[in-house]
């Protein structure tokens, strides 16, 4: 079918109303605003696609739709994260896939049969049309305006040292400018926070996270804490892209994210973490540990214990001591696809379940294995105190 730019304006628009109408009833009983925020995306970017791109194609087949559908699901997604409105993915992927479905009915099936001139007028609508555009750029402009108004403050914090600890107890984003050093801490205490590009030098933790949802922390370095690194307590917490370097001593550890079981999972990925006791360890929580490198620790690499539920995969792990991948206290790991190398044994204990093991299931707990790869260490796969493994 050949469409001019006001029947593809139409056309959209009228495939626009239903989702937006499901959108209105959703978000006031989610108390969330996230669904007409991604309608609102997914129609700016239509017309945008339309205006642009769409308008200078003189025939559009229908096996296109397809293609240009998954375009248009790439760059919804992507204009949603510019505007900090993180949809569930799921949930946003299912509205997104279900109103294409009914945009491809309308334009192929249901205008063109109550529409008998729909083809011949090129995707127009008449005077219906201009109404439903009217209403269509006022919905569509009023609901990314409301987006944006609703969007926490962002602060730069500028290159230097600032004394710290700093405490963030408001939703916000923090953004450190190339060289910002906080000295002493960072305390996140508010749900809605991202801190990025921050560099935290010495505290008791680096960077501590009490009671909060949804905070992200990206690119940021910590080194010289007295104990963690990244202190999670009954939070959930996206970490991606950290620098954790760590001394030596007893309880010092990279990355610790406990006690959250109940909340939304957390998830650590890309970090790069060096020393300390354990690199990143989880306690009652359910996370996700993937592609990070964990290096020169002195107890464990990789821990999951008290009853926790995740995933270890795609990790790096050189220089252990003991073990190096540890689920144990009837926890539940997923472990998958990790590189684990040169885990010594430590011959400084009596424990015989820390003589260089690579993955290690302990007390109850419950490995699901997948295909690891295990260089240079005493022992690969083993089992203590009621551990199993499954897939072995």
């Amino acid at each position: 079918m050949s469409y001019t730019l006001r029947g593809r304006f139409e056309s959209r628009l009228a495939a626009s109303v239903l989702p937006l109408l499901i959108a209105l009833v959703l978000s006031p009983l989610q108390r969330e605003w996230w669904p007409l925020e991604l309608v609102g995306c997914m129609i700016a970017v239509g017309l945008v696609l339309d205006l642009v791109v769409y308008d200078r194609f003189e025939y559009q087949p229908g096996w296109a739709a397809l293609p240009l559908g998954v375009l248009e699901l790439i760059l919804t997604m992507a204009l949603a994260r510019v505007l900090s409105v993180d949809p569930p993915l799921w949930p946003a992927l299912a509205i997104f896939a279900s109103s294409w479905v009914v945009a491809q009915l309308l334009t192929h099936a249901v205008l063109p049969s109550r529409r008998l001139t729909y083809a011949e007028e090129s995707g127009e609508l008449g005077h219906s049309g201009r109404a439903l555009a009217a209403v269509g750029a006022v919905v569509t402009l009023a609901t990314l305006g409301a987006a944006w108004s609703m969007q926490p403050p962002t602060y730069r914090l500028a290159r230097g040292i600032h004394d710290g600890p700093l405490v963030l107890a408001s939703a916000q984003r923090l953004i450190g400018e190339p060289g910002a050093v906080v000295e002493g801490g960072i305390v996140i205490t508010a749900d809605d926070i991202v801190v990025r590009n921050v560099t935290v030098r010495g505290g008791d933790h680096g960077i501590e996270v009490d009671g909060a949802d949804a905070v992200v922390l990206d690119g940021v370095e910590v080194e010289g804490a007295k104990l963690d690194g990244i202190n999670v307590r009954r939070s959930s917490v996206e970490i991606r892209d950290c620098e954790i370097r760590s001394r030596s001593g007893a309880y010092i550890q990279g990355i610790d994210i406990s006690f959250g079981f109940d909340l939304a999972p957390s998830l650590v990925e890309g970090c790069s973490v060096t020393g300390g006791l354990e690199g990143i360890v989880v306690h009652f929580a359910r996370v996700m540990v993937r592609e990070n490198r964990v290096s020169e620790t002195e107890l464990r690499a990789i821990t999951m214990t008290e009853m926790s539920d995740g995933s270890v995969e795609k990790n790096d792990i050189d220089g252990a001591q003991g073990v190096g991948i540890f689920c144990g206290d009837y926890s539940r790991c997923v472990v998958d696809e990790n590189a684990v190398s040169n885990v010594s044994a430590d011959t400084g204990s009596d424990d015989r379940t820390r003589q260089g093991v690579a993955i290690q299931s302990h007390f109850w707990a419950t490995i699901e294995l997948g295909e690891n790869t295990v260089h240079s260490s005493p022992q690969a796969v083993g089992a203590a105190l009621g551990g199993t493994i499954e897939g072995k």
